[in-house]
């Protein structure tokens, strides 16, 4: 039976990652396959002892200090998810080339390595956007309101970007 220590460092791994807006499949993923789905919801429901070595690694994965995963300290911050940035495939579709080829290969990429190929809409991180807004030599905002002018992205993509 789980002591209320593990229950409650349980509860802080668990509301650190809902906050990032990720279920336990997407921490797999996110992670590609470092941290096993079955794994972490072990950890967050108390079933499973985790190390110090591990916990500090998983402070690390989600990006906050290991304190803020120890229970007894002040309780996370609530940032919410993250807006999703979701491309429209088929918009894309219609645009010419030259102006957005670089984002259509980028997409077909994405859609390869996860097998996605509804071809209506995608899913991109705020990474993703990141390294597109190299590829275009533009800011992050500045290639999101172009994005959003294409008809690519949806205004609420403004929200994504805001949070960087």
């Amino acid at each position: 039976m789980p002591s209320e220590y593990a229950k409650s460092l349980g509860a802080r791994l668990r509301a650190i990652r809902t906050q990032q807006g990720l279920s336990l499949h997407g921490v797999e993923e996110k992670s590609r396959g470092r941290w096993k789905a079955v794994v972490v919801g072990s950890y967050e429901r108390g079933d499973r002892a985790v190390t110090v070595q591990k916990l500090a690694e998983l402070a690390d994965f989600y990006g906050v200090p290991v304190s803020e995963l120890l229970p007894g300290g002040a309780a996370p911050s609530p940032l919410g998810p993250t807006p999703k940035l979701v491309i429209d495939l088929e918009r894309l579709a219609q645009l010419p080339k030259e102006k957005a080829g670089a984002l259509a290969r980028y997409a077909a990429t994405i859609q390869s390595q996860r097998g996605d190929y509804n071809g209506k809409v995608l899913s991109i991180r705020q990474e993703d956007l990141r390294s597109l807004a190299v590829i275009y030599d533009k800011s992050p905002s500045e290639l999101t309101e172009e994005l959003i002018g294409w008809g690519v992205l949806d205004a609420e993509a403004r929200r994504a970007v805001e949070s960087f």
